[in-house]
């Protein structure tokens, strides 16, 4: 089954990421694959403490996952699975596009303001040569409505 890979993270543009990839798959039969990534850890020298604060951010990831999962079920009749790795963005993005032969789509949500698309579009953009599988870019303005007609 071909899934699309989309990056969980606290950015506003992620929902009109998530919203199109399981719109998509539910449309094409395929799979959504969610990933969320842990950055590396600024804390090394204490130990306790960082393993506290990735147990944490893991917690956060399950609940944030887990509203957008029962959203894909209820509304779409996808059921996305989770992926944590912890690392750079864009390493750790590309690990796991290489690892895992059924993502065929990166989805990602381009940033609205001034500032540009945000820096994970921007990184994978340049990236996206080395790709071997198609990046989507779903802006963060699109409506519901206008999601729903393009996917």
């Amino acid at each position: 089954m071909r899934k699309f890979l989309v990056v969980l993270d606290d950015s506003r543009e992620c929902l009109n990421a998530m919203r199109f990839a399981a719109m998509r798959a539910a449309r094409t039969g395929g799979g959504v694959e969610i990933l969320s990534i842990i950055p590396p850890d600024e804390f090394n020298h204490w130990i306790g403490v960082g393993d506290l604060m990735k147990e944490e951010a893991r917690e956060r990831i399950h609940a944030h996952f887990e509203v957008f999962a029962k959203w894909m079920r209820d509304k779409q009749g996808v059921d996305p699975e989770l992926v944590i790795r912890e690392g750079e963005a864009v390493e750790e993005i590309l690990a796991q596009v290489n690892e895992d032969p059924e993502v065929g789509v990166l989805v990602l949500g381009a940033g609205i303001d001034k500032k540009g698309p945000g820096p994970l579009v921007t990184q994978m953009s340049r990236a996206s040569g080395n790709l071997p599988i198609p990046l989507t870019i779903v802006p963060g303005d699109l409506s519901k409505e206008r999601l729903e007609a393009i996917t």
